[in-house]
């Protein structure tokens, strides 16, 4: 009976620790949502979409503000604060692989013509690491910062593709969200795999699923550990894609190689 009653005890106090969340987690769940959003909002919207207590929240804001990891802007709304820039580009500086892969993504970018992006893994969500934009009339509206779910992309696959079969399943079924397209694959088992026989291939190609009329053709940037740890990604029309598919296949794979030789994990 006694020992009942203390695994019921420990059980408690396990609920109560978990459903206590500290001020880092805050901040952190702060920072991700203004990134989320893409530009300034109220605390008060930030407190709605964390479901976190209004005081505590502005409490943090404050302090953050104080510090300058957050700035207010015009209308009273709160932004990234300057201080983060100081974080980021010491961050960058010693990051080598990020320091080639945009030296061979502006060199492909010249070579042929299209826009060029570096991607890299933040837990559910692919994030645009770095661009160059193509010398076409052709846009994209994925610039430097913008994080979708990886299941909308080839990038998002191929950055889990390294991952044991059933860890990205599992990633998979945790983090897939349907597309503004609707045409995105959120079957986890389809997903996995494809994103295995993609980062097998060294080749991801996506057409129209995250956004009307666009392909993505990527392939991985592995590390000594065979790691998924980035990728470099041709983003265009999807008719020119297609047209030239096999062209603009062995262009992305031979500048990912390139990054990879320079970094000196290149692998066969």
């Amino acid at each position: 009976m006694d020992k009942a009653v203390d695994e019921e005890v420990r059980n408690s106090l396990g609920k109560a620790r978990r459903s206590r969340v500290s001020g880092i987690e805050r901040t952190v769940q702060i920072l991700d949502a203004l990134t989320d959003r893409g530009g300034p909002t109220s605390a008060y919207d930030i407190a709605k979409s964390i479901r976190a207590p209004m005081s505590t929240i502005y409490s943090i804001v404050e302090e953050l503000i104080q510090r300058d990891l957050l700035t207010k802007v015009e209308g009273g709304l709160i932004w990234l604060g300057p201080r983060l820039l100081r974080y980021g580009l010491a961050y960058e500086a010693k990051l080598d692989l990020l320091v080639e892969a945009k030296r061979e993504m502006t060199r492909l970018c010249d070579s042929i013509g299209e826009t060029v992006q570096i991607c890299s893994r933040d837990e559910g969500m692919m994030v645009v690491a770095a661009m160059a934009d193509g010398d076409s009339h052709f846009r994209v509206s994925s610039g430097v910062g913008t994080r979708v779910p990886v299941n909308w992309t080839a990038s998002g696959r191929l950055l889990l593709g390294h991952l044991p079969t059933e860890e990205r399943l599992a990633a998979f079924k945790l983090y897939s969200r349907p597309s503004p397209t609707g045409l995105a694959t959120v079957d986890p088992h389809q997903l996995s795999e494809e994103a295995g026989e993609d980062f097998r291939n060294r080749l991801a190609v996506q057409l129209g699923a995250s956004e009307f009329s666009v392909a993505c053709i990527a392939s991985p940037i592995r590390d000594g550990n065979g790691t998924c740890a980035a990728t470099i990604s041709i983003v265009l029309p999807e008719e020119k894609a297609r047209r030239r598919l096999e062209f603009y296949s062995e262009q992305v794979k031979g500048s990912a190689a390139a990054i990879e030789n320079a970094l000196g994990s290149g692998r066969s």
